[in-house]
């Protein structure tokens, strides 16, 4: 393995490439990665540097996004199989036929979608956003895509008539209240922290709702030394690598993402020597996408 991981750290630099991998993907996979983190953070950070080539370890829509924001750098998925069955559940044309009965609605959609889905969007918005970018909107009604668990979340948290659509990550809405509970009552005192594609239920009984990034700062922060983590078990990783001295309990391990541990060493290998794996936006798509991602990066 870290004769691979040589490997790959020698192609990055003749490629002039850096590797970016989501907080879910595989452990050694993160380990070889010049950035870790949330989607968007990642290609907003590497957007800003002098690389030319992208390798996104993460799934397919987290490499579009990387193209919106790089359309001169070359982007690359090295397994292009990676998808999200939650960003599946909306198609551009599904989302279209739903505006023309909502007429004057904006929509707000999650980050974690196809670019064309943004396309359609006025505004995107992560899990750590999404209460700001709603809030920020004059409307009183808004449509929310894809996700109706933040999109409930969100609608708990402001004034506003949120529209919801039917979709889910089939990860985290497995995680039930009853689960949860179960988990907080073998060990008490612990601090269960859930992200808002949870369910209501499961958020109604967290003591931190938070995305990812929010979960690595809060356990650092805080002075509890005993977490239930109710998200993908990738971020049981990091969580640890920084904070050693803490213990970290999923909440349930079938909150296990099957297409954020597809891709493996040996596939980063190939994609960098083969230059495999292209993902570009087409300009048509990629600037009213662009435009809908400004707008929310705009609010921090």
């Amino acid at each position: 393995m870290e004769a691979t991981k040589a490997k790959i750290r020698t192609l990055l630099k003749e490629r002039k490439a850096i590797l970016l991998a989501h907080n879910y993907v595989l452990p050694e996979v993160q380990d070889v990665a010049d950035l870790c983190g949330d989607s968007l953070e990642l290609s907003i950070k590497a957007a800003a540097t002098e690389a030319e080539v992208i390798v996104f370890c993460g799934v397919h829509f987290m490499a579009e996004t990387a193209s919106i924001l790089s359309p001169e750098k070359t982007v690359l998925l090295p397994v292009t199989s990676a998808g999200c069955p939650m960003a599946d559940m909306v198609t551009p044309l599904s989302l279209a036929a739903r505006k023309a009965e909502l007429p004057g609605v904006p929509v707000v959609t999650y980050v974690n979608s196809s670019a064309a889905v943004k396309a359609l969007s006025d505004v995107c918005c992560t899990s750590a956003n999404v209460i700001k970018v709603v809030r920020s909107l004059s409307e009183k009604e808004v449509l929310m895509t894809p996700d109706r668990n933040l999109a409930q979340y969100a609608a708990s948290k402001t004034d506003k008539t949120v529209h919801l659509w039917e979709g889910y990550c089939p990860f985290h809405n497995t995680l039930t209240a009853q689960t949860a509970l179960a988990v907080k009552a073998k060990y008490p005192g612990a601090i269960f922290m859930a992200h808002p594609e949870c369910s209501p239920e499961v958020l109604a009984v967290a003591d931190v709702v938070t995305s990812t990034s929010g979960m690595l700062g809060y356990a650092q922060e805080s002075s509890a030394d005993t977490f239930i983590v109710g998200t993908e078990v990738g971020i049981l990783y990091p969580l640890s690598q920084q904070n050693p001295e803490k213990t970290f309990i999923p909440a349930s391990l079938e909150m296990c993402c099957t297409d954020m541990k597809r891709i493996r060493l040996d596939d980063i290998v190939t994609c960098l020597t083969n230059l495999s794996g292209e993902v570009k936006v087409p300009e048509e798509i990629r600037l009213p996408a662009l435009s809908a991602v400004q707008k929310m990066v705009a609010m921090k």
